[in-house]
């Protein structure tokens, strides 16, 4: 059953946007709640994973033409669909509850604003455009900044908004990658990918447009003093590896290292900042 609850909630990746709702909440410049930090790691992690299930349950018809996905709970008729709505609606309503009670408003509405945009909008829109792509991403900048007001923030203040702007990026060039792995997956699907509608030259520049954008937007962190000394120095160096293996042209290596950005990040924003 764990394995199986794993293959409906993707752990790893719920987990990923725990860390980013840290890294919005170590952002914050007072003295960091340990009740309040888990809060904001739990309440994402539960968010994503219960928005993870109901994904699936909206796509259980072309996860089973992929292979990347027809292992899937529904696609194997493990779980019912009604099952798999139970366990998602569930651990949203448990997620939300644990941001709700950790004292503020704002966070929880920020996590129904997450799912809503990624279920009614990208969910959707992914079988008719590749713009589902770049629209998707905007999931990515909710994570830091629910708990960057878990922390006491505002969500207008122009720290988060870059933090959350630099998420929101970094989504592009991470899933531009995954879309490529899985290419012909997405064809056997008939859903719309960037690698089937763009010349090949096109796109790599594309690609590598995103890239240096992705970068130029992590500059500007210690550039805003967001990221102080001496961590600045040890920050300016994360991005090094990505010019590196972009030039060596290692998809597969640099796919690997844009994973870990968002943990180097967080860290540097609990540990050093």
């Amino acid at each position: 059953m764990v394995a199986l609850l794993s293959k409906l909630f993707r752990p790893r990746l719920a987990l990923l946007n725990g860390v980013t709702a840290i890294g919005g909440y170590s952002l914050f410049p007072a003295p960091i709640h340990i009740a309040t930090l888990l809060a904001a790691f739990c309440g994402v992690t539960l968010l994503a994973m219960g928005g993870s299930a109901l994904n699936q349950l909206m796509e259980r018809d072309i996860d089973a033409l992929m292979t990347r996905t027809m292992l899937r709970p529904l696609p194997q008729g493990l779980l019912s669909a009604r099952g798999v709505a139970i366990y998602g609606t569930f651990t949203i309503l448990a997620g939300l509850a644990l941001l709700t009670t950790a004292g503020a408003l704002i966070p929880p509405l920020f996590g129904v604003a997450a799912l809503a945009w990624y279920l009614a909008v990208y969910t959707p829109l992914k079988r008719r455009t590749t713009l589902a792509l770049p629209l998707g991403a905007l999931c990515g900048a909710f994570p830091p900044m629910i708990g960057w007001c878990l922390a006491g923030g505002s969500p207008t203040d122009y720290r988060i908004i870059t933090l959350a702007g630099l998420f929101f990026i970094w989504q592009i060039p991470h899933f531009w990658l995954l879309q490529e792995r899985h290419v012909k997956d997405y064809r056997q699907a008939g859903i719309p990918n960037i690698g089937t509608e763009a010349a090949s030259v096109t796109q790599g520049a594309l690609f590598r447009l995103w890239l240096i954008a992705f970068i130029a937007s992590a500059m500007l962190l210690p550039a805003f003093g967001i990221i102080g000394h001496p961590a600045s120095l040890w920050f300016a160096a994360f991005p090094v590896p990505l010019i590196l293996l972009a030039l060596m042209h290692s998809k597969r290596l640099l796919f690997t290292y844009l994973n870990i950005f968002p943990v180097l990040l967080t860290l540097t924003l609990l540990f050093c900042n």
